[in-house]
Parts: C-alpha cells; structure tokens; sequence
C-alpha cells in the first residue's frame, strides 16, 4: 500500500469545539507581546491582514493531487476566532498596551490611532521578577512575597480574576518575557519531581527561576503553556510531570524568527544536496529589550546554546563525519540600541562541492524581531488551545515548526528543519481530523491501472 494512502484513524480526536472567548496571558508585555495584541486588534477591525500567520493565512491539501482540496486551516481544524481573543499579562513596567507599543517603536503611532483606546485599557498586572535570572533590567511593578509558592499562589489569582472579569471560558499562556541567565544545575532534585519542585518553591529556592513560576501557576491551573525564551522553563521531568498530571498541552523552545529561521531553510537544502560544511558564522545586532538582556554573557549563553543546537540534527553529523564531523559554529549577538526592533543578521557560510572544492554562501537578514515573532506567539496560542481541547497533554513536539530549540521526548533527537517541521504539524492536523496523511511519493499516480 502507498503510504499516502494511510489514514490514521486511531489517532483522530474528538476536538471540544471553540466555543467562548479565550484569555491569552502574556508574561512579558514588551515588544513582542504588544506588537501581537496590536495586530490582532487592527485585523479584527479590518486595517490589516494576519501576514505571516500560518492559522489565519495558510491552506491545507487534503485528498490526491489529482483531486485536491485545499480550505484554510482555520476552516479546517477548530481554532478560536481571533475576535474571540482577549489579552492580559504581566511586567515589570507598568506602561499600558499602548505606551508599551510606542516605546518600542515597532509599529508606528498613526498605524496604532484606531486602536488606541483598546491598546491603554490593557494594563499590565504586577510581575514575578528576579534580578538574579535577568540583570540588565529593572522595573516598579513586581511582586513582593514571602516565597515562591505565595508568588506562584499570586499568579493563580491573578489568572482567575482575569477569567472572571472578562467571562473567559479558557485560558492560554505564551512566556513573552526575557532570556533568562543560563542554569548549569539542572539535575538539582527540585527539577525532578512534582514534589520536589513544590519544596523548592515553598523553600524558596533560588535556583528556581521567574519563568518556571508561572509555568507551574499556569499549568497547575489546567492553561497550557508555551515557552518562547531559550530558559529551560518546561524542559524539566518535574514540570513535564506537572503537565501531564493536569492533563496540560506544552510546548517550547524559543521562538525561531529570524537568523535561527534562516538556517532552518538553508541547511536542510545543503544537506539534500550533499555539500560539505566548513563552517557557519553568524552575527547578530539588535537594540530592543531583548538586545538589552542579552548584553549580559549570562543570558546570553542561554540564546547561544538554543541557536547553536539548530544545525547539529539536520546535518547528522554522526552519519556523514566526512562532510559535516568537523565543521566549525560561531554564533555573536551585539546589542546596538539605535537599530531598535529591526534586528539584523549575517552569516558567512563556507561549504564545500565536488572535489573537495570550496565555495561560500552569504546571508544578510534585515528583519522586525517582533513583527516575526507575534504571527508565532498567535498560531502558537491558538494551537495549544485546539490541543488542549482535543484532550492532548504534555509535550506537542508537532509545534517545533515555531521554535529555536524544539522540546522533545528525552531519548529523542529534535527535528530542526523546517521543512520537516511543516510536513509534521500539517500531518498531525489531517491526522486529529481523520484525514489521509500525504508523504509526496506519488507512485500511485504512475501505476498503470488494471
């Protein structure tokens, strides 16, 4: 049988349907996070269209390529209309929407007039913060508790408060915030277990990080959670554990936007070819808030060991030591405040073809870090919320599409292309839909018919 005839109909789910409005919790209300509001805001009153969201943007095949249908993914699985969304969140400054989005500069002020008044009636909650984890900033409006747990405890309120003033029927939440420093101690016995990782936080350890904090709040109270820093925040047994007991999708980590994207595009292309690699290096240069933490060599290792993963498992080093066993990976970031949010990316890649005979290929990215990143933070909202729906708990790798460093089963190698990644979260929807999976093989079109 062609495998692009397989249905897996054991896997199809029954998808609870959208019915309601959906709170969004967004620790961190920065660039990214007012950027996304802002956008969802204009499309809902007809300025703008949702560019760069695959939910809202992008048809499915479905069937034969000779007998092809293709409806939106919106239309075809049960995702939350985006009129039905409803934003709030945590900083640590205590600028509302709307000034967040001018002082970040992303989008400009005439764009954001006609819906100015929606933007500042978004005003940030108080936030779980800890210089130690973050330490090129500061801001007035942060949580003061005796322990962690009461700050966890704080989180919780704060949600429920939420969901009660707006009459939400479900919530989801997407760290937003910043990268945190890098955590060498990660086999501490607070990350291992359920129980563990409560002592810690009663104990107020302080090993344990903002970003966990309200991973534990959030799960703890059935919202599923996506990770859009590097931080290590869902990638331990004890907060996988969590999700699962609470029967919690969670997904993770690091938003891929733009260099990381890149190399996601390009690599698997030199891998299919069979070109050598000598070596990958890439600078970076921003000036946004995030530029600002990772001025920091602390956080910064964070950001470098989730980029630096990217290229290891796509080009299988260990099956072709002969063109990819040595290759040489330099990653910089340098913080350049008069760029803002246009972020902007080099990479020198030096490959090798027939013969041995070198060659070179150069990328230079001017890119909008948030105006990438809000289109991932609402498709990833959106997802999670649908698979949460469907009964589907724990770690949905079919969402490393969006991410830097996919979360994945610990005796499992992510899957880094992003070529790849699509193929996955576009099968994974026909199969929660009862649909045929489609490989591309097409050696059914090419059998003479009996």
């Amino acid at each position: 049988m062609n495998e692009s005839t397989d249905v897996y109909d054991g896997l199809a789910r029954k998808i609870e349907p959208s019915k309601g409005k959906l709170g969004v919790l967004l620790p961190g209300m920065g660039a990214v996070s007012s950027t996304l509001i802002a956008g969802v805001q204009l499309v809902n009153a007809g300025h703008s269209q949702p560019i760069g969201s695959v939910t809202q943007m992008s048809r499915i095949r479905l069937g034969r390529r000779d007998n092809p249908q293709y409806p939106y993914i919106k239309d075809f699985v049960p995702l939350t209309p985006l009129k039905d969304l409803v934003f709030g969140g945590w900083d640590i400054y205590d600028d509302n929407c709307y000034q967040a989005a001018l002082a970040c500069g992303v989008i400009d002020k005439q764009e954001l007039e006609p819906i100015r008044k929606q933007l500042e009636e978004i005003k940030p909650w108080s936030a779980v913060f800890d210089p130690a984890f973050v330490k090129n900033l500061s801001g007035p409006n942060v949580k003061k508790a005796a322990n962690k747990m009461e700050l966890a405890e704080m989180l919780m309120r704060d949600m429920e408060d939420f969901k009660k003033q707006h009459g939400l029927e479900r919530l989801v939440m997407c760290w937003c915030g910043s990268t945190e420093v890098y955590q060498e101690n990660m086999d501490h016995e607070a990350f291992k277990t359920i129980d563990g990782f409560e002592e810690a936080l009663k104990n107020n350890l302080d090993i344990i990080p903002p970003s966990m904090i309200y991973a534990y709040a959030g799960i703890k109270m059935g919202v599923p959670f996506a990770n859009g820093s590097p931080n290590l925040t869902v990638d331990t047994p004890a907060m996988v554990e969590l999700a699962l007991k609470h029967n919690v999708a969670i997904a993770g980590k690091d938003f891929k936007t733009g260099q990381t994207l890149m190399k996601t595009i390009i690599a698997p292309g030199l891998k299919a070819r069979m070109l050598g690699l000598e070596g990958w290096f890439s600078s970076n240069i921003l000036g946004n808030r995030d530029g600002e933490v990772l001025d920091d060599p602390d956080s910064f290792r964070s950001k470098e060991v989730s980029k630096g993963s990217v290229l290891d498992s796509i080009f299988q080093d260990d099956l072709y030591p002969e063109l990819y066993g040595d290759y040489y990976h330099k990653i910089r970031i340098e913080y350049y405040p008069p760029r803002g949010d246009a972020k902007e990316g080099w990479d020198n890649i030096d490959i090798q073809g027939w013969l041995g005979q070198n060659m070179q290929l150069k990328v230079n990215f001017l890119c909008r870090d948030s105006i990438l990143a809000a289109p991932v933070v609402l498709d990833l909202v959106l997802f999670l919320d649908m698979a949460n729906r469907a009964g589907m708990r724990g770690i949905q790798e079919w969402l490393s599409f969006y991410f830097k460093s996919p979360q994945c089963r610990p005796d499992l190698k992510p899957v880094n292309s992003l070529f790849d990644q699509d193929d996955k979260l576009r099968n994974t929807l026909r199969i929660l839909m009862g649909e045929k999976v489609i490989d591309h093989s097409g050696l059914d079109y090419y059998e003479p018919k009996g």
